[in-house]
């Protein structure tokens, strides 16, 4: 799905089903929330930290998309169109650091 049909759709889902967008500060907070529980997972499944029996059901993919969800209502909400900001990002990357993790002596 192109980042702009996962707008649109979270566009209609709140339309449908959520009433209406949540304020961006409490949008902002429930990402806050969301990308913690992400680092719940990974800190304790593939970190040092021991994972709580109540954790090992959690799904990363699920959590990851939680915060995919959050962040593409703050884009509809606040006007910004992720497809074209990231494809810009990723042509910035590319020039930025097309040599840089090939010349990293720590990645090889």
């Amino acid at each position: 799905m192109q980042i702009a049909n996962a707008q649109k759709a979270v566009d209609n889902w709140i339309k449908e089903h959520g009433v209406r967008y949540f304020n961006e500060l409490t949008n902002m907070a429930q990402l806050t929330e969301e990308v913690g529980e992400v680092a719940r997972i990974i800190a304790r499944r593939y970190g040092e930290q021991s994972e709580k029996e109540s954790d090992k059901d959690k799904d990363l993919g699920e959590e990851l998309a939680d915060v995919m969800f959050v962040v593409l209502c703050l884009a509809n909400q606040t006007g910004v169109d992720l497809q074209e900001a990231f494809d810009r990002k990723l042509d910035i990357k590319t020039e930025r650091d097309k040599d840089r993790h090939k010349n990293n002596e720590k990645l090889k």
